[in-house]
């Protein structure tokens, strides 16, 4: 071997190194007894109880660690934990929301670089370039409906027939000016429908819809008879019972929801232990059995047609806190009129 393939050789080891150390840092095997030695860890996220509770419940039987779990909508969780983050007294060990909301915590450097193994299997196009939020689910939106309320045959096709005369004031949803994620889902439209998004959303608007403060209640309102028609998350058809069904669409906006490990973790071994859990075969099947749209390649919840859902994805755009404030009050005119 010469002098000067030795020298290449000795080079492409270093880079291969440099790489693994890189790549070790960011992404490494949880420490199981730490974990078990920090005894619990406290999750901020956006998943109702009801759904999580099992998740949990199978997390403390296997590892004996307690899970401090505080629920909102992704609007509540940056505000809380920013609010925390700001005052010195960070009360979460990690968060999970969809990624727009991530992205907003992400840029006051709320977060540390942690990326589970299991997650390596998740497609590419996910991946955090800086390490730092972890792409484990996704979050549909659509038109559910009321099957008791709503014949076959006549419920919406499309996100026009929605403008149809007859669902004026029967059309429950969130209040945009108030809601981050329903905000992202709304300007995001412009993937669909181009440049007319705005006007359709002020058609929409002049429905008369009956708003609410997150996606999480419009099922609950649909399944009590207070409107036929709402827009809200898709899992929520399974998630949610009574006499629910959605409408498959050719183009179905979505975005992933991801985790994060706090710079500042009172429990880091519990909290990368915790992320690990979720991002498994095992925690991504548990996932996607209770109604979740996991990343797991060929996973999916017992929802009617939920690969054609994940083959119909679009993902959304991701406003700046900047934008996220314009579209607030562009949508409270809209829609309020204030």
């Amino acid at each position: 071997m010469t002098v000067h393939h030795r020298r290449m050789r000795v080079g492409l080891l270093g880079l291969v190194l440099l790489f693994s150390l890189e790549r070790s840092a960011a992404s490494q095997t949880p420490n199981v007894e730490a974990a078990k030695k920090e005894g619990k860890l406290v999750a901020y996220g956006t998943i109702v109880p009801k759904v999580m509770e099992p998740v949990h419940r199978g997390f403390e039987q296997k590892y004996g660690i307690k899970i401090e779990y505080w629920r909102a909508n992704a609007t509540q969780v940056v505000e809380r934990a920013l609010s925390e983050w700001q005052a010195g007294r960070p009360g979460f060990d990690l968060t999970f929301a969809i990624h727009g909301a991530q992205l907003l915590l992400k840029t006051h450097g709320v977060f540390a670089k942690y990326t589970p193994p299991s997650a390596e299997m998740f497609p590419a196009n996910f991946k955090d370039k800086e390490g730092m939020l972890v792409a484990w689910r996704h979050t549909p939106v659509g038109v559910l409906y009321n099957t008791e309320l709503v014949k076959p045959g006549e419920q919406p096709a499309t996100l026009d027939d929605l403008l149809q005369p007859k669902w004026k004031g029967k059309i429950v949803m969130p209040d945009a000016s108030r809601h981050t994620s329903t905000a992202q889902f709304l300007v995001s439209l412009k993937k669909i429908k181009g440049d007319s998004w705005l006007e359709y959303v002020k058609t929409l608007a002049r429905q008369n819809p009956l708003l609410k403060e997150s996606f999480a209640p419009v099922p609950n309102e649909l399944v009590k008879g207070e409107a036929p028609l709402g827009l809200t998350y898709l899992q929520y058809v399974y998630q949610i019972k009574g006499p629910l069904g959605y409408v498959l669409m050719d183009k179905i906006l979505t975005d992933t929801n991801d985790l994060a490990l706090s710079a500042k973790a009172a429990n880091p071994n519990a909290a990368k232990l915790y992320m690990e859990y979720l991002c498994s075969s095992e925690g991504q099947k548990l996932v996607a059995k209770l109604g979740e749209f996991v990343l797991s390649p060929g996973v999916y919840p017992p929802i009617k047609n939920a690969d054609k859902v994940t083959a119909n994805a679009i993902f959304m755009d991701n406003p700046t806190a900047e934008e996220y404030q314009k579209l607030s009050a562009e949508f409270r005119q809209i829609f309020l009129g204030k």
